[in-house]
């Protein structure tokens, strides 16, 4: 069993309404993305690694 199965599942973010918005905040909004993207490739690396080390150590 994963960890992460154990973790409550979170409903999927509602859409954020983008007709209101304009071209600026497009812009701003797509930069908060893009670095919100980071951080979750970042922890997505963190446990890939945590998960080799100790699929390595319990191989052994």
């Amino acid at each position: 069993m994963d960890i992460d199965d154990l973790e409550p599942r979170k409903k999927a973010a509602a859409l954020k309404n983008l007709d209101p918005m304009s071209v600026e905040e497009l812009r701003d909004y797509i930069g908060e993305l893009e670095v919100e993207i980071g951080r979750v490739k970042e922890a997505i690396t963190r446990k890939e690694s945590v998960r080799a080390g100790a699929e390595a150590f319990f191989k052994r």
